[in-house]
């Protein structure tokens, strides 16, 4: 059983000689989170299961007509294409169409149509009504051939067209790409024409403009397609591209014990000298232009403005001095946690450079991410076709429905998803019709809540995933602080001991953290939910309250997520729960929140900075190299339709990599730092309690140990 620490919260640490750095004899935590997120876990592979067993994501690319049957399967077997009553009309909804779906009558054909046709009541027969709903036979129908067409039993016109994703698609259409026409003459070459529902014709402009949709859609798939094809030839280079990156990020990170300080103390005086000069400028512009009458005309829209010339400029000179001042005077306070934080960032440096196998650490936690986000996006996806019900297999001729696990009908279909409610469709307590009902709405239900359930474990896994990273580092950061001598005391194998002790003790408390993060995620997911709904709503003070509460989560999960890595570090070092280690964590930075800001602040201005570098100098490379700009190496550029994609690629990538990178070297600061204000609260530098903090460090704090007259070293 743990033994907690009763101590004042408000008082700093007391000594302990029994610490020299991560406790190697700990216990078990948060043994209930441990349970609870392996319980969590069997319910998403249950989950997993029913999608996999159930659905077929082919289904959500085949079209489906306006009874929801699927065209080429089931009842529409044979007719595989689907056409559109009135493929204008669908135009005429902008790209809305590909989300919401064409409003028009839409029915499953065995082919598209190979003429151009508009039907006339007066001189059509019926047994030219090629195109009808099902059930309806225009050459049996009582019904004449205006209310066929004004019932919309049939269609009133149709384009020859051919299949596009099993959809009609006009054939002008599709020449508007392949031969490089506009769409105007191509309806004018096709001589089409077209009717509404009222009978009215369209005219060739509000084909040519509604179809245009079409053939956005058609020029964006041939975009596609290029692009594939040049990440295809380019592969190697942009992989080289990420590689040299990789490299430069490792180099920068090294140099940065030697180029941390200039680069923040260049950054502070550019400041101050540029409010400096911008100070002595305008009130120099104002001494010159008091006595004149000068000044500025300003438009905007209808809005005229007239402002003075010398007011202008003072107001801007006592605006830039006020600011100068204010930074000359936080400077003045804060010189000396800037040297802190300067050190910090230096000694994280060393340790990284001490322990250079921590540079890789990301690269599992990242790829453990994106197996999770795939599993997490498949599974979603088999979801989303089990509600359609129709994974038919390719080789059934019969009109019978045949699933991946045997044949059914709909009765089978829902004794199938009754398993999982423990009942069956024959349940003699229930007539047939009426829980066959229930039990449809029931599996609707089920995959509404399954999907979001899928969600939450995605939100939740990541977390963890980010929470097992950050742990590894943290052990393998404090081993290094907490060694006495470096690189001597530093014990072998740091980063496998410390990834042992996350998973041997700690499991409990990284679920424990990351369920919070996840709860706070899935409270955001909801709030853009409702305000997605709210939109168009004419209820300003809904909106409000949705807007604020959106902005408070948004803060709250920044300081949980800042707040949770503080108390990884803790947990890896001292062995304790979430709970005290969080709080423990949070007193820790409230005793000393001033340096926490400086050094946090000074410290992602860094990392900025490098990142930046990093990414510049991956992108300036591809640019140049793939733009045949380096002579040596322009016999290796390649043949592409569009240069910019691999450079894209590599810039995004190149970024990808920074991060993971000083995604390390800010972990080392952070863990670093909070191991200093322990070793300042924890120790005096007498012989029985030496300081661990480098000897940088103490000179900057006036510290110094005061060694046994037996030890012949000083650290």
């Amino acid at each position: 059983m743990e033994q907690l620490e009763t101590v004042d919260e408000s008082k700093p640490l007391a000594y302990d000689k029994n610490f020299k750095g991560p406790i190697k004899d700990r216990s078990c935590t948060d043994i209930i989170c441990c349970l609870l997120f392996l319980i969590f876990i069997v319910g998403l592979v249950v989950v997993a299961y029913f999608a996999f067993q159930y659905g077929d994501p082919r289904l959500l690319v085949y079209p489906v007509n306006s009874n929801n049957e699927i065209c080429g399967y089931g009842k529409q077997l044979g007719k595989p294409y689907l056409l559109f009553f009135d493929l204008v009309a669908c135009g005429r909804m902008g790209v809305g169409v590909f989300v919401k779906g064409c409003p028009t009558p839409q029915i499953c054909v065995s082919a598209c149509p190979t003429e151009n046709k508009v039907l006339i009541p007066t001189v059509d027969a019926k047994s030219d009504f090629k195109y009808c709903k099902d059930g309806v036979d225009a050459t049996t129908s009582s019904k004449s051939e205006d209310a066929l067409l004004s019932d919309e039993d049939c269609a009133r016109y149709w384009f020859k067209s051919k299949p596009l994703i099993n959809r009609c698609v006009p054939s002008f259409v599709i020449d508007v790409l392949e031969k490089g026409k506009d769409m105007a003459t191509a309806v004018a070459d096709a001589d089409v024409n077209a009717t509404d529902a009222s009978g009215g014709s369209y005219g060739d402009s509000i084909i040519g403009d509604s179809l245009g949709v079409y053939g956005t859609f058609l020029k964006a798939k041939e975009y596609g397609e290029k692009i594939i094809e040049d990440v295809w030839t380019a592969w190697w280079m942009i992989l080289i591209g990420l590689f040299l990156a990789m490299v430069f990020a490792l180099i920068w990170i090294i140099i940065m014990r030697w180029i941390a300080g200039f680069m923040v103390w260049f950054t502070i005086f550019a400041f101050l000298g540029l409010f400096g000069f911008s100070t002595a400028w305008t009130l120099y512009q104002y001494y010159e232009l008091k006595d004149t009458s000068d000044s500025f005309h300003i438009q905007f829209s209808v809005i005229q403005m007239t402002m003075s010339k010398p007011k202008l400029f003072l107001a801007f000179g006592i605006i830039s001095g006020v600011i100068l001042v204010i930074a000359l005077l936080i400077l003045l306070i804060l010189c000396s946690r800037i040297r802190i934080a300067i050190s910090l960032i230096k000694e994280g440096s060393r340790a990284v450079g001490t322990m250079m196998f921590t540079l890789i650490c990301p690269i599992f936690p990242f790829a453990l991410q994106i197996v999770v986000v795939g599993f997490w996006l498949t599974v979603a996806v088999f979801l989303a076709s089990t509600g359609r019900n129709q994974s038919f297999d390719f080789n059934n001729n019969s009109s019978e429905y045949r699933y991946p696990n045997g044949s059914y009908n709909y009765e089978n279909i829902q004794k199938a998803t009754s398993a999982f409610f423990g009942k069956a469709c024959d349940n003699t307590s229930l007539s047939s019709s009426e829980f066959c009902t229930f039990l449809k709405n029931q599996e609707e239900n089920f995959v509404i809540y399954s999907q979001i359930f899928n969600l939450f474990m995605m939100f939740w896994l990541v977390n963890f995933v980010v929470a097992l990273g950050q742990m590894t580092l943290a052990g393998a950061f404090a081993s290094y602080y907490w060694a006495f001598e470096k690189p001597r005391d530093i014990p072998a194998f740091p980063i496998l001991s410390s990834l042992w002790r996350c998973f041997r003790y700690h499991l409990g408390s990284m679920a424990f953290g990351s369920l919070i993060i996840a709860i706070v995620q899935m409270i955001r997911v909801l709030l853009e939910y409702v305000d997605a709904k709210l939109k168009g709503k004419e209820n300003p003070v809904a909106k409000f309250f949705i807007k604020c509460l959106k902005c408070c989560f948004w803060c709250l999960e920044k300081f949980l997520k800042f707040l949770n890595k503080n108390a990884y570090i803790l947990i890896a070092a001292h062995g304790k729960n979430f709970c005290t280690s969080a709080k423990n964590a949070f007193m820790l930075i409230m005793r000393n929140i001033v340096r926490v800001v400086v050094i946090d602040k000074v410290t992602d201005f860094l990392l900025f900075i490098s990142k930046l570098v990093v990414v510049a100098f991956a992108a300036a490379t591809s640019y140049f190299f793939f733009d045949g700009r380096i002579d040596f190496l322009s016999s290796f550029t390649p043949s592409l339709n569009f240069y910019v994609v691999p450079i894209v690629l590599v810039t995004l990538g190149s970024y990808v990599i920074a991060s993971c990178f000083f995604s390390v070297y800010e972990m080392a600061v952070d863990t670093l730092f909070l191991c200093f204000l322990e070793d300042l609260e924890r120790n005096d530098g007498s012989p029985e309690k030496p300081y661990y903090m480098s000897k940088d460090l103490r000179k900057i704090l006036g510290k110094k140990n005061v060694m046994a007259p037996s030890e012949k070293k000083e650290f």
